[in-house]
């Protein structure tokens, strides 16, 4: 048997490359979802926002909610996350609190993420950027009431009499700070990535309409089939057929129809003795 030779429309190997390419980004935007909540959790629990430096005077480390000094050989820490009112400072609290909404929207983003198995994707992704932004507006709120919690007693122990709201003394800010930042811009992103995909969609092309002489609408001619009415002769586009033209021989005034058939009564006739002569076909 000969191999079969299929024809494919380049607008269907365009939304086939679409499709392909827009789930593959889906799943990196999963990936980079879940990511995202464990650089917040991170963040969220290590006291490493801002700690001192070689010129400070009492060494120690400080979080959202966690405080930690070093006495000696051990290391003694205040601030425990079932009791709020152990997280010293009013903006410490704020802070900490902003943060662990984050980490919910964040957690309730990756719930969704199972759900694209059964419910629209459009839908979703929706739910998800605005999960994603309320989530990165809550972790800049964060991030910039942080700060403010600097003019606190046991903040300026460790960094000294000029700290301040937004002025660090003696201090320094570390990588936690930094990567909650970080975090800030890539739930933006992640959000403007999903409301990409919740809005982009592909225009269903209609199916190919044959009339019956087995030519599409748009002009086109199918050059493997043809109608009963499609003559082969008379197509100029069928198989790459000339038409055909049937000419008697020049000087001959008196002459038949050229669809007409010679018979061999005719040949004979008496009347007409030289029709054999004088009627030569030419196909052109």
């Amino acid at each position: 048997m000969g191999s079969k030779v299929e024809y494919v429309d380049s607008s269907h190997i365009y939304a086939t490359n679409y499709v392909r390419n827009s789930k593959a980004i889906g799943v990196l935007w999963g990936i980079f979802t879940i990511c995202y909540a464990i650089i917040v959790v991170v963040a969220f629990l290590t006291p490493e926002w801002m700690g001192d430096t070689s010129d400070s005077e009492y060494p120690g480390r400080f979080g959202l909610w966690k405080m930690c000094f070093y006495g000696g050989s051990t290391e003694e820490c205040l601030g425990w996350l079932g009791d709020p009112s152990s997280v010293p400072g009013l903006f410490f609290k704020l802070a900490s609190a902003l943060a662990a909404f984050s980490i919910l929207l964040a957690a309730a983003t990756i719930l969704a993420i199972p759900l694209f198995l059964f419910l629209p994707s459009t839908t979703l992704f929706k739910t998800s950027a605005w999960l994603q932004t309320v989530s990165g507006v809550s972790l800049i709120g964060s991030v910039g009431v942080y700060p403010m919690a600097w003019d606190g007693e046991l903040i300026r122990r460790t960094c000294g009499e000029s700290a301040g709201r937004y002025a660090l003394g003696d201090c320094s800010v570390r990588w936690a700070y930094i990567l909650a930042a970080i975090a800030c811009l890539d739930a933006f992103i992640l959000a403007t990535l999903a409301f990409i995909l919740a809005t982009r969609h592909i225009k269903l092309q209609p199916e190919p309409i044959y009339t019956t002489n087995g030519s599409l609408y748009k002009g086109e001619v199918n050059g493997g089939f043809m109608g009963d009415g499609h003559s082969i002769a008379g197509s100029r586009k069928s198989l790459n057929l000339h038409p055909v033209l049937l000419m008697p021989q020049p000087g001959d005034m008196d002459r038949y129809s050229e669809f007409s058939n010679r018979t061999g009564r005719s040949k004979s006739s008496a009347y007409r003795p030289d029709y054999a002569s004088s009627m030569q076909n030419f196909q052109l």
